[in-house]
Order: C-alpha cells, then sequence, then structure tokens
C-alpha cells in the first residue's frame, strides 16, 4: 500500500473533517486515489436511507466533472435500471462482484451495465459497504483501462472500504435525522432540535402569521368510506394543504386528527408574510375545492383561519414526552376564527390583525365574540370575486 493511499485511509479513519458534505468526501477519495496511480474514472456510492419517500441517495464522481448526488424513490428501487443492475445483489449477499465489461455475456445478467459499456469502461467492482447495524450499501469502482484494475490496485480500494463505511454511516445517520426530523417536525423545528434546542420549556417568542384548519363534515365521510379509502383521501386533503404552504414559506407545526397548525415566521415584513399566507391559502382551497368535484371527493370541505401575532415555539409536554410546536393566546384566537367558517358560511377567515397587514384588502364580516376573549373581534374574509 503506497503512503498517499495510507494517507487516504488516515484521512477517512480521523473522520474526513476536511470533507464537509458526502459528495465532497467522494470526491475527495476519487481524486486522491487517481493521484496515487489507481486508474478510476468513475467512482459511486448508494445508501438506502430512512424517509417517507425516498429509499436511497446516490453519490456519482466521475473523471473531471462534479459529484452528481441523485435521491432515489422507493418506486425505483422496483425497475430498470435498478433491478437490472449488480446492486441488489451485493446488497443482498454482502459480497463483493467483479464484473469485466470486455465480456459481453455478462450484459446478459446485467442489462443496466450497458451504458457503462457503450462508455468504454472494462472493469467495474462493487463492494459491500457494511455498515455497524449491519446494514448493507454499495460502492462501486470502475476504469477504462484496456486490462482493468489490477490486483495490487483492488486491494489498495479493499483497503479504504471499512473507514469509508465508517464516514459514510455518520452522514448516513445526520441525514436521516434530518429527514426524519423535517418530516415529523419540519425542517425550521428539525434544525433547532439539532442544534440543541430539546429541553423541556425550551422556546422562543417568534412573530408569525398562524394557519389553523380543520377538515369539515368528516365524520359523514367516515362512515361512508372504507378505511383505506378514508385514509387515502385524507393524505390527499392534507397534500392540497402541505404543498401550498411550503411553496409560500410557511412550516406545517403538526396534525390535530383532520385538523392542521402551521405557521409563516415573519422576518420583519408583516405585509409579506401576510401575503405569503393568504396566497397560499387560496391555492390549498382551490385544490381542496377540485377534490370535492371528484366522486372520491364528494363532501370534502375545509375551514381555515389566518391570523398574526406572537407565539411561544419550542419544546413543551411531560418530562418524557416532548413536543415541538407554539402555544399562545394567538394560537388560541386562531382556534376560534376556525370554528366560525362553518357557521358564516366562508372558508378562509382572518383576524383583525392579519387584515391590517393584508396586501389584499379583506372583506369585513362583523364583529364576533369568542370563547375565552372578553374583546369581540372583527371578523374578514376575502374580497368579493374571491374565493370563498
Amino acid at each position: 500500500m503506497s503512503g498517499n493511499t495510507e494517507s487516504i485511509a488516515q484521512w477517512l479513519i480521523d473522520g474526513a473533517r476536511s470533507a464537509p458534505r458526502p459528495q465532497d468526501v467522494l470526491a475527495t477519495l476519487c481524486a486522491g486515489l487517481v493521484a496515487c496511480g489507481i486508474p478510476l474514472w468513475r467512482g459511486a456510492v448508494f445508501v438506502r436511507t430512512l424517509h417517507p419517500n425516498v429509499a436511497g441517495r446516490r453519490f456519482e464522481w466521475r473523471a473531471g466533472e462534479a459529484v452528481a448526488v441523485a435521491e432515489m424513490p422507493y418506486q425505483a428501487l422496483e425497475v430498470a435500471p435498478f433491478v437490472d443492475s449488480p446492486i441488489p445483489r451485493v446488497c443482498d449477499s454482502g459480497q463483493a462482484m467483479r464484473c469485466r465489461l470486455e465480456s459481453p455475456p455478462k450484459l446478459a445478467d446485467f442489462p443496466a451495465l450497458e451504458p457503462l459499456c457503450a462508455e468504454g469502461i472494462t472493469d467495474y467492482w462493487l463492494t459491500p459497504l457494511v455498515f455497524s447495524n449491519g446494514e448493507v450499501h454499495v460502492a462501486s469502482w470502475a476504469t477504462r483501462e484496456p486490462r482493468g484494475f489490477s490486483d495490487a490496485q483492488l486491494r489498495d480500494i479493499e483497503r479504504i472500504l471499512a473507514p469509508l463505511a465508517r464516514v459514510a454511516e455518520i452522514h448516513a445517520l445526520r441525514r436521516t435525522a434530518v429527514n426524519l426530523l423535517d418530516a415529523y417536525v419540519g425542517h425550521r423545528s428539525g434544525e433547532r432540535i439539532l442544534a440543541g434546542a430539546i429541553r423541556r420549556g425550551d422556546t422562543e417568542t417568534i412573530h408569525a402569521a398562524i394557519w389553523l384548519s380543520d377538515m369539515r363534515g368528516f365524520t359523514p365521510l367516515a362512515d361512508r368510506l372504507p378505511s383505506g379509502q378514508l385514509l387515502a383521501l385524507l393524505n390527499r386533503y392534507f397534500d392540497c394543504q402541505i404543498t401550498a404552504i411550503a411553496r409560500h414559506g410557511g412550516e406545517v407545526l403538526k396534525f390535530i386528527g383532520d385538523g392542521l397548525l402551521a405557521i409563516f415566521p415573519v422576518a420583519g415584513d408583516d405585509a409579506k408574510i401576510c401575503g405569503a399566507a393568504l396566497a397560499a391559502a387560496e391555492e390549498a382551497s382551490a385544490a381542496v375545492a377540485a377534490i370535492a368535484a371528484t366522486p372520491a371527493g364528494e363532501g370534502v370541505r375545509f375551514g381555515l383561519a389566518l391570523h398574526l401575532g406572537e407565539v411561544e415555539y419550542g419544546n413543551i409536554g411531560g418530562e418524557r414526552r416532548l413536543d415541538f410546536t407554539c402555544i399562545g393566546p394567538a394560537v388560541n384566537l386562531a382556534a376560534r376564527l376556525e370554528k366560525l367558517t362553518g357557521k358564516l358560511g366562508h372558508t378562509i377567515v382572518a383576524s383583525s390583525a392579519f387584515a391590517r397587514f393584508s396586501p389584499t384588502p379583506l372583506r369585513p364580516l362583523g364583529e364576533f365574540n369568542l370563547a375565552g376573549f372578553t374583546r369581540a373581534e372583527m371578523v374578514y374574509t376575502l374580497p368579493l370575486g374571491g374565493r370563498p
């Protein structure tokens, strides 16, 4: 093993600290192997992940190019080119596999290798990356040398696999943590948790537009539809809102049955944030209406309240079970407003605080007494000609 290759192994053992991202690790590693005289043309790593929609991530280095990063949805694991490649076999067996691509019969077993042949690759070696919990992920190494990799070159690559697996596992675990926190508590909340805001009572006061919505008529729907169909409909209903909220800069904090709580944090411009929340509300309302127009979604309706105020945002709960959410009088007021949507016959209502900063002038519906609040609240809705 050459001195330079030894330095690569030691760099990985030390955590590859000079390469903050996984793609940086692969780029530095492959460039180092080439500098050691290994005729590497292409190096790739496939790491499975824990994510509701993404099965794994693929990193690919090619000589003279930046590392390409791609996310693979679960469906991709069931179709070509993945199933037609050697990767599933290496994942299942935990054994390395070498494909000499100058031998055409190999392509009959793995049609996905045909593009590599067209690229002039002669030798393709797949190696397992075994994580500490026994999971098997895959790294692949390819060359265009006419005689392929020498045995000594393969041994040099093999010696860096164990430390590479450790570094890959560290990045994969952090990525999994980020993915799960994004999926279950939201991106902003997830960032705070990873930054150490994990103690009970660890909160901050933030100024935000508040979104609180609830499905109307859910009980009759639940009585009418089979459970599988009901859940599919409920997911579509939430997709209508979540997509719109994310597109306009908001963050979903939690689901409460068929209800949804989200915030649009204000960054110095109340009018801009209220405009974003209102645009998301109109977009979501139109999407829910489209579902309601289908036979499967007949009867789907929702009410949405928009408010602007200060909330306590952070860890709240019991000693052993916490929730990262927001609370405060502003959230309570939004909840009371949402209850008025059915009574008033309007899908979207807003508070006076929200209407004051809305770039679109809102239409007053009158003052209403809200349970738990001493002063009557002027309630608004979209202007005439807008979606009700």
